[in-house]
């Protein structure tokens, strides 16, 4: 077994950046969701409308797409065990834990809009849906510039 994942670890790679792809688009994409939430009146039609497109990106995509990203990208530090004496590494798996604390209150914000409990303003989902932009940006710098 151990041979024939060594042997195709390039399809394992790529299967890792696919599934990074669609945990980012869903995360880039879920705080927008938030913002036009926010913008109608609970129990409305509209806001119904939401509740539904905001479970269901995030439990059709992000979350399976969380957890294949991360299952993926654990199979290639065990395959390649030396790769986690790079510090490069050290840094992105700190970013990838961060982004999945970001991805943990994304779950819980879809609960309480849910809920009609939401409590924050589109300007702070706005500021929000940075978050993962940025997260995404240093991640990719890291893997490609290795800079440490």
């Amino acid at each position: 077994m151990m041979m024939f994942l060594s042997n195709n670890i390039l399809w394992i790679r790529a299967f890792h950046v696919i599934s990074v792809i669609a945990w980012m688009s869903g995360m880039l994409y879920l705080p927008r969701l938030f913002v036009y939430h926010t913008e109608t009146t609970p129990g409305s039609p509209d806001s119904e409308r939401f509740k539904i497109m905001e479970k269901k990106l995030l439990r059709m995509i992000i979350n399976p797409a969380m957890i294949a990203t991360w299952l993926f990208g654990l199979l290639q530090i065990w395959l390649i065990p030396g790769i986690l004496e790079e510090h490069w590494l050290h840094a992105k798996l700190l970013l990838v834990l961060i982004m999945s604390g970001v991805h943990g209150y994304f779950a819980t914000c879809v609960k309480r809009f849910a809920r009609d409990a939401n409590d924050k303003s589109a300007r702070f989902y706005r500021i929000l849906n940075e978050v993962p932009a940025v997260l995404m940006a240093l991640i990719v710098i890291l893997v490609i510039v290795q800079p440490f």
